[in-house]
């Protein structure tokens, strides 16, 4: 199985006063397409959604560690969503990157619809995959919530052979499996994980979905334990340009076990003439 960092180009840098470890993919490679920003879930390092970036070939492709998670220093003093996307900008800024569409998964699927509605000039579309708006979230599973709280998940693996049915749901394909994603893991520290729980709390994007006018895709999974497909079908009425896809029998990792599924559907959906293009065309 080939690495999907031995093509990423890694540093820590300084951004917004802050160290971050960000990833990036063919920035310096011509491509009729934007460069995607995403945004990863809680606790997850760049490595973790590696394969989509390497699989997303005919576009640059960026993100970066949260304070306290993977390769970036630990965070000084706890942040939120509106402060991590201006830092998101910054990083842009960096990299000489204007326009981007905007991926987020799971915790980073929140920030991902925050940094459009904060930066609709820095947003193209905006992609969200099992997530949810917030506050008024669908909760999972109990037995799953539980046990996603609690960082053993990414330090022992004999905590997450046990309980990874319960956590994700749905079949990871042979290709991965859990091996492969815990491979790919490197726990967050616990002042980390913790700032990462703390942005979010009181915050929902839902009163303000309605006037967003970004073309949103929404990946949902049917078997998610963690983000129930109600919270997909919520996001999908909230929307006014979206549109919902579901796989069936995708677990919280359906973005894994589902790859080839997810690639195509992502890439038909920022790929496709926006409605400028289609009315010259006429």
């Amino acid at each position: 199985m080939s690495n999907p960092m031995a093509s990423a180009e890694v540093s820590i840098e300084n951004v917004g006063g802050r160290d971050l470890r960000i990833a990036r993919w063919r920035l310096d490679e011509p491509s009729d397409h934007p460069p995607v920003l995403f945004f990863n879930g809680i606790g997850a390092n760049i490595e973790a959604v590696a394969p989509l970036a390497e699989a997303m070939d005919d576009r640059a492709f960026i993100m970066f560690d949260m304070p306290g998670t993977g390769g970036s220093p630990d965070p000084v003093i706890p942040y939120t969503v509106v402060t991590m996307a201006w830092t998101a900008t910054q990083v842009l800024d960096k990299f000489g990157l204007e326009e981007v569409d905007v991926m987020g998964i799971s915790w980073g699927g929140g920030l991902a619809q925050h940094f459009a509605i904060q930066h609709p000039g820095r947003t193209r579309r905006l992609v969200l995959i099992a997530t949810s708006a917030g506050m008024l979230m669908v909760p999972g599973n109990p037995a799953a919530l539980t046990k996603m709280a609690n960082p053993r998940r990414y330090v022992d693996p004999d905590f997450m052979a046990k309980h990874f049915e319960t956590l994700y749901g749905g079949a990871l394909g042979n290709s991965e499996g859990k091996g492969g994603h815990m491979s790919r893991l490197t726990p967050p520290s616990p002042r980390g994980y913790m700032y990462q729980l703390l942005a979010m709390i009181g915050w929902t994007s839902a009163p303000v979905l309605p006037f967003m006018r970004k073309e949103t895709l929404i990946l949902m999974g049917d078997d998610d334990q963690i983000v129930p497909l109600a919270n997909g079908k919520f996001l999908n009425s909230l929307i006014p340009n979206s549109e919902l896809i579901v796989m069936e029998g995708g677990g919280h990792l359906f973005l894994l076990s589902h790859k080839d599924q997810c690639v195509s559907a992502i890439k038909d959906f920022l790929n496709a003439p926006d409605e400028a293009e289609l009315s010259a065309a006429a």
